[in-house]
């Protein structure tokens, strides 16, 4: 089984800069689709960014496109969310997800949660105005 931790998350001032990484205890081949989501207080979780695995496309929500940005590390086994000019409603809980499903394969779609098979603890963002 994969077991997911976060790190790197942090509080920080508006139009600053976080490096959010997530390390998987065993990186499966399984895990097809690697994905950052986050939750404010109040709201639905909602999706970031995904990574296929396979061929290392991205994608992004509208919200963040340009600004963030998902990577991945095979070798180190840990997906990266470089996170830029960050704004007081990026504020959340960040956590990172695994899929065994392709991400342009979910019948969801990639930015939806029951879509991921496992997910880390997540790690807080604070963005202050």
């Amino acid at each position: 089984q994969v077991q997911l931790v976060e790190s790197g998350g942090g509080s920080v001032q508006a139009g600053g800069s976080l490096r959010l990484s997530c390390a998987a205890s065993r990186y499966t081949l399984r895990a097809n689709c690697m994905g950052w989501f986050r939750q404010a207080p109040g709201k639905e979780r909602e999706g970031v960014a995904a990574i296929y695995t396979r061929s290392g496309s991205t994608s992004y929500a509208d919200s963040v496109k340009g600004r963030f940005a998902i990577a991945q590390d095979i070798a180190e086994n840990t997906v990266y969310l470089q996170m830029n000019s960050l704004k007081p409603e990026d504020t959340a809980m960040y956590y990172c997800a695994a899929a065994r499903a392709p991400c342009f394969q979910m019948y969801g779609g990639w930015w939806s949660s029951r879509e991921y098979n496992y997910w880390g603890q997540g790690t807080q963002v604070t963005v202050s105005s």
